[in-house]
């Protein structure tokens, strides 16, 4: 298990978590703090400009952990599901212009603005669609990586919740395991699985393609927006942290915040401080 404690090597800042902050400015900060990465979110990318993003990460020399994020396949119409598809292919490129090592798929839950309860549709829909994107992703050369999470998004963010379902998923469109589609595992929504070690043993080098942390609050105030500091919640971090270097991971750890209420309302420079602290400490 790698030592966090000497260095900040490994620590990569998902953008959201300082979102208080155009991404140029993240960047900037970051190559500032010595950050060796980021996670950037699209709509972040398109507000500064990918050329301007490009050039910023040149000059800084941050690389990307992953790329947020693809995925929302299902949908109530075919031309709703179509307009996914050619999404994800935007998307796909945009990682790539960006030199992303994988573009995270948050798949997507039951179709926006229909009555559907059925979530085993969703899901087939969730496949389907993986499968009709990834020859392409595979063509240029830009894993995917199924990110599953909490059960609690399963009706409007992502109908696959635990990690063995997003490795059948894995196993079924690339059963030779080819690099082209793996798995993000963010402690945030797998820590509870009784499964999570075997899975994550399940899952291997081959398939693990981005590990993301932040703690669990209790009380969690908000489902989406109340994720805690690494630290300051219930989640064995360290633990998991070791099962997945076990398991052959060797990549950046990725701190993923949404915290409207506190983070996200601090200091910029407060957060990535204290994120750098914690990565030390807690992780």
């Amino acid at each position: 298990m790698r030592d966090l404690s000497q260095d900040h090597r490994w620590l990569s800042i998902n953008t959201a978590t300082v979102r208080q902050w155009p991404l140029d400015r993240i960047i900037e900060e970051c190559g500032r703090r010595q950050i060796r990465a980021i996670s950037p979110w699209r709509d972040q990318v398109a507000a500064v400009g990918s050329a301007t993003v490009a050039r910023l990460l040149r000059e800084t020399g941050i690389v990307l952990s992953g790329y947020c994020r693809g995925g929302m396949f299902p949908a109530s119409t075919s031309s709703g599901r179509q307009q996914a598809i050619d999404d994800n292919r935007r998307a796909i490129d945009e990682a790539r212009e960006l030199n992303a090592p994988c573009l995270v798929l948050v798949v997507g839950g039951l179709p926006a603005g229909s009555a559907s309860k059925d979530i085993g549709a969703a899901r087939e829909q969730v496949r389907d669609g993986i499968a009709q994107v990834l020859d392409y992703a595979r063509s240029v050369h830009m894993p995917l990586a199924i990110e599953p999470l909490h059960p609690m998004y399963a009706a409007d963010r992502a109908c696959v919740n635990t990690l063995e379902q997003a490795l059948d998923l894995c196993h079924e469109l690339d059963p030779e395991k080819t690099g082209a589609l793996g798995v993000a595992v963010d402690v945030y929504h797998v820590w509870w699985d009784p499964k999570l070690k075997a899975q994550i043993d399940r899952a291997g080098r081959a398939r693990l393609l981005a590990f993301h942390v932040c703690d669990w609050l209790v009380p969690t105030r908000d489902l989406l927006n109340d994720r805690g500091m690494m630290g300051d919640g219930v989640i064995d971090i360290p633990k998991i942290r070791a099962w997945v270097e076990a398991a052959g991971y060797e990549g950046f750890n990725e701190v993923e915040i949404f915290s409207s209420e506190n983070w996200g309302k601090r200091d910029g420079g407060d957060v990535l401080d204290i994120c750098m602290e914690r990565h030390a400490s807690a992780t």
